[in-house]
């Protein structure tokens, strides 16, 4: 089966920054892998959107913040369970900036997120207090777009979250397996596609974009 791409789809490149390919402070395994085949896709799609993790460095999800906690622990915030997380992703430094490999020019627009000191954010569409909305859904709604493509990483959180949020959102949403890779801690990768399938979010494979 090939997927047509029409003028109106969007592709969603998610968090791929220096932090999470290999060498960066939250490593995801392959995540380097998938860059070519963003780049590929992308030139598929006439609308590309980006996000971008942006902490300041005393962020509450940081491990280092919580003294006598190691980063993939959890604790309960005013929001709800959150996974530490090793120090990544600092505004104005090199691991969180968006990888030079990336080859997206004609990408329209960059939201970051987690900029919130006392909450964390995976979502590209909202906060993990799920109040706190990026406008990500009114730029898209504005803009009368069709399909959501998203890629990037990890795929069992940042990727799925907004899955999750533009399926809620009323989007039409496909993840590409191949172009996202995951954390996956404590079962969070099998979790991710349940709740994923639950939420009518369909999964492809890129060759069936590229043919």
């Amino acid at each position: 089966m090939t997927i047509t791409i029409s003028p109106e789809d969007v592709l969603v490149v998610v968090d791929v920054q220096y932090d999470f390919l290999p060498g960066g402070n939250l490593a995801v395994a392959g995540g380097d892998e998938i860059v070519p085949l963003i780049n590929a896709l992308a030139k598929k799609f006439k609308n590309v959107v980006m996000t971008q993790d942006w902490h300041p460095a005393d962020h509450i999800s940081f491990a280092s913040q919580h003294p006598g906690k190691t980063p993939f622990e959890t604790v309960e915030l005013d929001y709800g369970t959150q996974v530490l997380w090793p120090d990544h992703c600092v505004w104005a430094t090199h691991g969180a900036e968006l990888s030079s490999d990336l080859d997206l020019p004609h990408a329209q627009l960059i939201i970051r997120k987690g900029y919130n000191r006392a909450i964390d954010s995976y979502s590209g569409f909202q906060e993990a207090d799920r109040q706190t909305l990026t406008g990500l859904a009114g730029y898209l709604n504005e803009r009368d777009v069709g399909r959501l493509f998203v890629v990037g990483l990890a795929t069992d959180f940042c990727v799925a979250w907004t899955a999750l949020d533009g399926a809620a959102g009323g989007f039409d949403v496909t993840v590409v397996e191949d172009a996202t890779r995951a954390i996956d801690s404590n079962g969070s990768l099998e979790k991710a596609w349940v709740d994923m399938e639950d939420a009518g979010v369909q999964r492809v494979m890129s060759r069936e974009i590229l043919g």
